[in-house]
């Protein structure tokens, strides 16, 4: 199971046989976002996210965050 959105997104294109090209243009986004995405830029809109990933039946949407214990 991929672990970042960066993952899944190219996980879920390849799955669909869809190249960057084609995921960008059935997303309505540009394919430097799409490559963007895909490389795990920190920083993209959230609104361009949430195209892509409709067209695989999902949305951002919060999860709890895994806090490892603070040093002494």
């Amino acid at each position: 199971m991929p672990h970042t959105l960066a993952e899944f997104v190219k996980q879920r294109r390849r799955l669909l046989q869809l190249s960057q090209p084609d995921l960008a243009a059935k997303a309505g986004v540009g394919l430097r976002f799409v490559r963007e995405l895909e490389q795990g830029k920190a920083t993209l809109r959230l609104d361009k996210v949430n195209a892509v990933l409709q067209l695989f039946g999902h949305e951002v949407g919060p999860v709890p965050v895994s806090r490892s214990p603070e040093p002494e």
